[in-house]
């Protein structure tokens, strides 16, 4: 391309299909896959007016109710959903309080039945007690010494004591791997960055970063979840300020990161009305540089060119073959390791379930 985008080769695998191009898979860089299962819940015990208590009304309502068996369909159901949008790998955070150890297992192996890349990490927080940390952490470390690929998760700052800080980091700098944490989410937040400046490292994750400070210290891949940061009024993140490498995430509101592409361009003009979709379509592209694995699946799309230019203006893009890691897992329409009708029902009634606890 011209103009210096990205471009991928063409390769049409279906000889029925006129127009098609075949990208990489895509990465999801921040995902709660515990949050499908949200929709519909019961109304909150009073209205949420403000982050904070969106989290209290909502999200810590919902993590408290997860048992192993609601983590495992809610993760089968946004695994599908990964799938149907060409997104191939999923970066999750995990919260259930109740259901802390074998829970980072339930969602790997649910997400390899569907045939879909996961790196989840277990969000270590103080806000159940000193005891709760303990055991997150322990999540944490059995996963990951026990052979699985992810991070070592923290909630946020603001829910955690130093020494749970220092704990999580020092654990991920012994494993060789990240840290995947909220930061500066909502205004609670506010005071993060001088706690995790001297913990952090290239390889963390710093999802949200809305009300960071473009001068933070912070190391790490700042991932915009533009959706969420709107449905949660939050404010705009404005990745574009932070000398940080930026990703794509969907903060659990599904699996469609060229959604959350098309979203982060549209909110990138509303600040910058010169801007090109060349920027969101190099925040996607980070996703390859966290998982390089990714780069070698294949989508064949609906549509050709898959570059920026277009991609920002077609909404109906939709994958017709995936292939990961060598096997083709999604094909005329489907998946071909799963049944969905099946996935979908025992979703809603785990969903059920779950809402009946709430």
């Amino acid at each position: 391309m011209a103009n210096g985008a990205t471009v991928f080769p063409s390769r049409n695998t279906n000889p029925s299909v006129l127009v098609s191009e075949t990208t990489p898979g895509l990465v999801c860089a921040h995902h709660h896959l515990y949050s499908a299962l949200a929709r519909g819940m019961p109304p909150t015990p009073k209205v949420a007016r403000t982050f904070r208590e969106i989290l209290e009304q909502v999200w810590w309502r919902l993590d408290m109710a997860l048992d192993l068996e609601t983590i495992e369909w809610s993760a089968k159901l946004g695994a599908l959903e990964a799938l149907e949008a060409g997104t191939t790998t999923i970066i999750d955070h995990h919260e259930s309080p109740n259901a802390i150890e074998g829970s980072l297992s339930v969602i790997a192996a649910a997400c390899s039945e569907v045939g879909v890349r996961v790196l989840p990490a277990y969000g270590v927080t103080d806000r159940h007690g000193p005891q709760g940390a303990k055991q997150g952490l322990a999540e944490n470390e059995r996963f990951l010494k026990g052979g699985g690929e992810g991070f070592v998760g923290i909630h946020a700052a603001f829910t955690c004591t130093d020494e749970t800080l220092e704990a999580a980091a020092g654990l991920a700098e012994d494993l060789g791997v990240g840290v995947h944490i909220h930061v500066c989410e909502g205004p609670e937040d506010l005071e993060a960055p001088p706690r995790l400046m001297h913990l952090s490292r290239p390889d963390w994750l710093l999802a949200h970063s809305v009300h960071l400070t473009t001068d933070h210290q912070i190391q790490g891949t700042i991932v915009h979840n533009p959706a969420s940061n709107l449905n949660t009024g939050v404010g705009y993140a404005d990745p574009r300020r932070f000398a940080n490498p930026v990703a794509l995430g969907t903060d659990g509101i599904g699996g469609d990161v060229l959604g959350a592409f098309r979203l982060a361009h549209y909110l990138h003009r509303s600040v910058e009305p010169t801007a090109s979709p060349e920027a969101a379509w190099r925040w996607l592209a980070t996703g390859w540089d966290l998982v390089p694995s990714a780069k070698m699946d294949r989508v064949t799309w609906s549509y050709s060119p898959m570059e920026p230019w277009h991609v920002a203006f077609t909404p109906v893009v939709r994958p017709l073959e995936i292939e990961i890691n060598g096997e083709v897992v999604w094909k005329d329409g489907a998946p071909t390791r799963v049944d969905p009708d099946e996935i979908r029902v025992k979703a809603q009634e785990q969903a059920r379930r779950l809402h009946a606890r709430l």
